[in-house]
């Protein structure tokens, strides 16, 4: 394991969020609902929430 300062780690997981998050944005400003689904992931053994833009 590399020796990662916090700032570092901080600044690492801002920038993979920052990427993460951008085609969502991108998505968002274009026309359309969005339409939250529940379902049930048995990999994690519980429900989690599914968002997608529905024209």
């Amino acid at each position: 394991m590399t020796d990662v300062s916090r700032r570092g780690f901080l600044v690492t997981m801002a920038a993979a969020g920052a990427v993460r998050m951008a085609p969502l944005a991108a998505v968002a400003t274009s026309r359309g609902r969005p339409i939250l689904t529940l379902v049930y992931d048995k990999g994690l053994g519980m429900m989690r929430a599914v968002e997608r833009m529905v024209p």
